[in-house]
C-alpha cells in the first residue's frame, strides 16, 4: 500500500523531537524541538499559528485533554506546564535527574507519566486544584541503555498499567496501582523506542526498536 504525505508542516530549525494532538475542543498539533521551541500549529495550514520559546531544547511534549495546558520536556530534567492561552509557565515539576523522553496524559487525564534518561518511569498528579508536591509513584527496573535515544512511555486503555522501553531490548510494563513489576518483555536485539498498548481490550503490546523491527508482544 502506497502512503500519500497530505501535507507538509515548516516552522522549526531543528530536528522535531516529539508531537501530541489535542484531544476535544479547537484541533491543534504541538510539537517540540531542539531548536528550543514548542510549535502550535493549525492542521489545515504548513505554518505555525505560533511558537513559545524556552531556555532548553525540548525532547517531550504531551496536550492536555481540555487542550487548554501543554506539558514539557526537555535537557534541563524539568517538566513544565504551560498556559497555552498566556504561553507562560503555570508550575513545574521536578524530580527526574536527567533529560525527560517521553510524556502522556493517562486515559482519565488525571496524571501525567513521564520517563527519563535516569531510568524512571514517575507519574504526576494534574488535576487542577492538586496538592502542592505533585508526584504520586516512581518506577524502577528499566534499563537506558548507551544509546539514549528518547524512549517513550505508554498507558493502556483503562489507565492500569504502564509501558516503557529499554537499552537491552526489552519492554518494561508495570502497575499503575502500586508500582509493581508485572513483565519485562525480550525479543529485540536494540533499544526499544516505544511501547504500545492497542486501543481496545486485548493483553496486546506493540514495539519498536533501534534494530529496525516492529514486534507484538502478548501478556499473559
Amino acid at each position: 500500500m502506497e502512503l500519500l504525505r497530505i501535507r507538509r508542516y515548516v516552522g522549526h530549525e531543528e530536528i522535531i523531537n516529539a508531537i501530541d494532538i489535542s484531544k476535544r475542543g479547537e484541533e491543534l498539533l504541538i510539537s517540540a524541538s531542539d531548536d528550543g521551541t514548542i510549535g502550535i500549529w493549525d492542521p489545515r495550514t504548513k505554518n505555525a499559528v505560533d511558537h513559545i520559546e524556552t531556555d532548553f531544547p525540548i525532547t517531550a511534549v504531551a496536550v492536555s485533554e481540555a487542550g487548554n495546558e501543554i506539558y514539557s520536556g526537555g535537557i534541563d530534567n524539568d517538566i513544565k506546564v504551560w498556559d497555552l492561552r498566556k504561553k507562560a509557565v503555570v508550575y513545574s515539576m521536578l524530580g527526574h535527574n536527567d533529560t525527560v523522553t517521553g510524556l502522556r496524559v493517562s486515559p482519565d487525564s488525571q496524571s501525567l507519566l513521564s520517563y527519563s534518561h535516569d531510568s524512571t518511569a514517575k507519574t504526576w498528579d494534574i488535576r487542577p486544584f492538586a496538592p502542592t508536591e505533585r508526584h504520586i509513584r516512581t518506577f524502577d527496573g528499566a534499563q537506558m541503555g548507551i544509546e539514549k535515544n528518547l524512549i517513550r512511555a505508554s498507558w493502556d486503555k483503562a489507565g492500569k498499567k504502564i509501558a516503557v522501553g529499554a537499552g537491552d531490548g526489552t519492554v518494561v510494563i508495570w502497575s499503575n496501582d502500586n508500582g509493581k513489576l508485572l513483565y519485562k518483555l525480550p525479543g529485540h536485539k536494540g533499544t526499544v523506542n516505544c511501547a504500545e498498548f492497542t486501543p481496545n481490550d486485548e493483553p496486546i503490546i506493540l514495539s519498536a526498536s533501534s534494530d529496525r523491527r516492529m514486534l507484538l508482544g502478548e501478556l499473559r
